[in-house]
């Protein structure tokens, strides 16, 4: 990062940032106000913001809240901080406000810079007619009180569905390899710090790759919960901006603009099944496997927020 610096302005006054930081003045306040313990937010978690961002740029853009122009620049900037490529520019204390307004804004302030820079404005282009601000435009229909749980969710369910179940399923396997490979080597039993009937160490191994197995049932139910009742769209009080119908789900319009294009890449993973659930005080948003196009199921709305599904795929 730079030493160099520009100063930025919003709304409770002048931050200077780093000349080349891709963040503005809250999120330059919020490292001010929280030096705790000089430890970011997981990755994980920023990974899951991008996704988010880019969802809920869809379905502003479906509800027709955003023009095509900016939606498409917030989802192609949102898509590079899901790939990671702006770690460094999301440096807020993981010890901070209570419903995680700085990490919010800090997304906003990165996703709306880079949205700008791609539609030829550059930094500190907020305050430009044209350009995307982060609050008015990233931001749009959404709260802390949502998107930072929304966000834990997807990241949960992400490193659920890529990381936790994979290394489960290999570790049941080796199990049973070994299970397979000793079975014909005869131990001593023990209960309860004694010696009991002999065993096969071949069973015993067999027991452990059970375990490993149990273990990615859990998993896989965890997942299931993690992947719905997403916060998204509720803002501050969820069950105030519920409308009657409001979680009605409607069929997946076809990719809006240049939309697809945007797509690079995303997690192959689904994040909600295609029917909605009836379930009160939440909606979803969901990231879905399709046929290498993301594609809104868009479940309602309220003046307040945006309730939508999303399905999708890499490309």
């Amino acid at each position: 990062m730079s030493q160099d610096t520009r100063i930025e302005k919003d709304s409770m006054g002048e931050m200077p940032v780093p000349a080349d930081a891709l963040y503005g003045a809250s999120t330059a306040r919020a490292v001010a106000n929280f030096p705790i313990a000089k430890e970011p937010v997981p990755a994980a978690v920023i990974h899951a913001f991008g996704h988010l961002k880019a969802a809920c740029a869809a379905a502003n853009l479906s509800l027709g809240r955003l023009d095509a122009k900016r939606a498409e620049a917030i989802i192609a900037a949102a898509d590079e901080v899901a790939q990671g490529k702006h770690n460094a520019h999301f440096p807020v204390d993981i010890y901070q406000t209570g419903s995680g307004t700085s990490t919010n804004m800090n997304g906003n302030e990165v996703i709306a810079n880079l949205a700008n820079q791609k539609l030829g404005f550059g930094l500190s282009a907020k305050n430009n007619p044209d350009a995307v601000h982060p609050n008015d435009h990233v931001n749009a229909g959404q709260s802390s009180n949502d998107t930072f749980p929304t966000g834990m969710h997807i990241a949960g369910a992400l490193a659920i569905e890529h990381d936790l179940k994979p290394a489960l399923d290999r570790l049941r396997d080796a199990l049973k390899q070994k299970a397979d490979d000793w079975d014909a080597i005869v131990k001593i039993g023990r209960t309860h710090l004694m010696d009991a009937t002999p065993i096969r160490v071949g069973q015993v191994f067999a027991g452990y790759a059970r375990q490993a197995e149990h273990a990615r049932h859990r998993a896989g139910f965890a997942f299931e919960g993690m992947r719905q009742n997403l916060e998204i769209g509720g803002t501050a009080v969820t069950e105030s901006v519920m409308n009657e119908g409001v979680l009605a789900k409607l069929e997946p319009p076809a990719p809006q603009g240049n939309y697809a294009a945007t797509r690079a890449t995303a997690p192959v993973f689904a994040l909600a099944t295609t029917t909605a659930p009836a379930f009160s005080g939440a909606t979803w948003i969901a990231l879905h496997d399709l046929d290498g196009n993301r594609r809104l199921d868009v479940l309602g709305s309220t003046d307040q927020g945006v309730f939508a599904a999303i399905q999708d795929e890499s490309g």
